[in-house]
């Protein structure tokens, strides 16, 4: 056929242009401002080798999509909103553009927005090569919104020799695709329209002007298939690797697919395991054909059929049988045209429903949602709970030395407490012993060895790693191993910090404050030491005769100033307990807490935040991944 029969052909019918030059007289502007050439109310007809696409008529929704293209809407879906104001300058007509996107309501927009929002939000967690499938559908979902929603777009695809091409001729009720002995046969794909509109959707498969063909020379067809674009693809299981590949490419844009098996190959491995079984999501969009049944003799046929919907059903497809939704199984002769009409009834009822191209993008996301699902769902709870952090923090507070600084500011506060109150004699025999002592009495202080530099360190970086386990436990690998990595980066000079803490939170240098109460107890022992002296004099000056004699009353004195020294020694200690236990705590919670602060900042935030993030990706997740939206 020549260019000027292919042009011939994708020329509106004389019929349908006088009928839409009566429903619409005004002349109408094309979108972007051009005014269509002509008659006013008719579009200007296609030069010689143009197809519809390429003819610039306001009716080619086509090139309004790509001019829409050049204006510089993004491939984002929410920017394909204002595509939809376009449908206007269609309107009145048979080929009025309505683009899909103002259908993408509902379940399905709410869960391509969450795909969106997880991709988004996974990039930098997720490696590219898991989220290349749901940036497809997304990309795919854009592309098929900026197209005809009036259009289905089905390809017939099957093995060699199944008869697929006799099959897209018997649709068609015209010779388009040729058919014969020689194989293969088709060796690209040819595409039959039964209305005008399609060309952007023919653009996007990437099928030549060449190949696109009508099923009546100058007419619309059948009104019962009008909106449908028929695709015959060459054989899926071909010998030439470039065949095999168009298969694949058209398969991954089409809208639906009839798969047409005979009954020798009907149960072909390629077919299940490269194709029905990786498709079974896309039930509702397939159609699979069992052809030259006149070929077999009695109830062969019915038997054939039956073998077949099993292996339909162990690849896991759904079958579409007593009003369920799934995919549609029946017996046809295209040589003999026995069961081509009712395959013709069922096309024509699922093109009219025009819901074929929200059901393949359902589909989609279920597929991306299944392929996804390894890295967003958690085999338990994951999260960081109230005892992973305080179990944290206990091991920064023994990192950092603050149960130790703690006893110790009891214990110099209690020493400090007793030396206001001790007994003067005690004072003044740890004072010799002090004195006798070489060095002062006190013991060596340690020089701080690199081993208990390195012991603190250790602990450090073991409580770092007892955190992350605890939070990464469950979380899918790529999480898993953010949650490790931000971990890592918070614990660089985690250490070092932490000894400064040490010093500039922990207790002040110096003696630590004195009770209230010292004055008061440092008078009664000095009244009692008064009395122990009072009452050796009073005695001495007996002995020598000053005084007259009467030892018990100076005894007494003296005794009761020994006893009372001691026993307000031991009662002022008794009331330092409570005090120095109090100030130890407080020197211990002031460093536990600084040292939980500086933890929280460095690892603890960090690992929050990523596991925020997550938890926001796993209910984008859920969103996308709900069936039936």
């Amino acid at each position: 056929m020549t260019d000027a029969e292919d042009a011939k052909e994708a020329r509106p019918a004389k019929g349908a242009r006088n009928a839409r030059r009566a429903k619409d007289t005004k002349p109408r502007a094309a979108p972007g401002g051009e005014q269509p050439s002509g008659p006013p109310g008719e579009p200007a007809a296609p030069e010689d080798g143009q197809t519809p696409a390429d003819s610039g008529g306001a009716w080619d929704d086509g090139l309004i999509a790509r001019r829409a293209g050049e204006k510089g809407a993004t491939e984002g879906l929410d920017a394909l909103d204002g595509l939809a104001e376009l449908s206007g300058a269609a309107e009145g007509g048979n080929e009025a553009h309505t683009p899909i996107g103002g259908s993408y309501g509902g379940p399905l927009r709410t869960r391509l927005d969450a795909l969106g929002e997880l991709v988004g939000l996974s990039r930098t967690r997720v490696e590219g090569a898991v989220l290349a499938e749901a940036g497809r559908v997304l990309d795919e979902a854009a592309a098929r919104q900026r197209l005809s929603s009036h259009h289905t777009v089905v390809a017939i695809a099957g093995a060699t020799g199944s008869g697929k091409s006799t099959l897209f001729n018997a649709l068609a009720e015209v010779p388009i695709s040729e058919t014969g002995l020689r194989r293969p046969t088709t060796s690209a794909p040819i595409a039959c329209t039964w209305s005008d509109g399609a060309a952007g959707l023919l653009d996007r498969l990437a099928i030549p002007g060449r190949l696109r063909r009508r099923p009546l020379a100058g007419g619309d067809g059948d009104e019962e298939l009008h909106g449908l674009v028929l695709v015959d693809l060459p054989d899926h299981d071909s010998a030439v690797v470039r065949h095999r590949d168009q298969v694949d490419r058209v398969l991954a844009l089409v809208d639906a697919v009839i798969w047409v098996v005979d009954p020798e190959k009907y149960a072909d491995a390629a077919l299940h395991e490269r194709y029905l079984r990786p498709l079974a999501g896309h039930a509702e969009i397939t159609f699979v054909v069992l052809n030259q049944i006149d070929r077999l003799p009695g109830d062969a046929a019915d038997q054939v059929l039956d073998d077949l919907r099993r292996l339909l059903d162990e690849d896991g497809m759904a079958l579409g049988e007593h009003g369920e939704p799934g995919a549609t199984v029946l017996a046809v002769s295209a040589l003999t045209g026995q069961g081509v009409g009712e395959l013709r009834d069922l096309l024509g009822r699922f093109v009219r429903e025009r819901g074929a191209a929200a059901l393949r993008l359902t589909a989609d996301v279920d597929a991306a949602a299944v392929r996804l699902r390894s890295a967003y769902v958690a085999e338990g709870r994951a999260g960081l709970g109230e005892r992973s952090r305080e179990q944290f923090t206990d091991r920064l507070a023994w990192a950092v030395g603050a149960v130790a600084a703690g006893e110790t500011a009891e214990r110099e506060w209690h020493r400090n407490a007793g030396r206001a109150c001790g007994t003067p004699w005690l004072r003044l025999w740890r004072w010799y012993e002090r004195k006798r002592t070489p060095g002062g009495g006190g013991a060596p202080a340690v020089p701080a060895v690199v081993e208990d530099e390195m012991t603190a360190r250790q602990r450090v970086e073991q409580a770092v790693r007892t955190v992350v386990e605890e939070a990464s436990a469950g979380l899918p690998e790529p999480w898993a191993h953010s949650v490790r990595e931000a971990a890592v980066r918070g614990a660089e000079g985690l250490p070092e910090e932490l000894d400064e803490l040490a010093v500039t939170a922990g207790p002040p240098p110096g003696r630590p404050p004195r009770p209230a109460w010292w004055p008061a107890a440092v008078l009664a022992q000095a009244s009692m030491t008064l009395l122990q002296i009072f009452g050796a004099l009073w005695l001495v000056g007996q002995i020598i005769g000053v005084l007259d004699p009467g030892l018990l009353p100076p005894v007494l004195v003296m005794l009761a100033g020994i006893v009372g020294g001691p026993f307000v020694e031991w009662a002022c200690g008794a009331a330092a307990r409570g005090p120095a236990r109090r100030y130890g705590q407080d020197a211990e919670r002031r460093l536990r807490e600084a040292a939980a602060g500086c933890g929280r900042a460095r690892v603890l935030d960090p690992i929050s935040a990523e596991l925020m993030r997550y938890r926001e990706v796993r209910e984008q997740y859920v969103t996308v991944s709900r069936a039936g939206g």
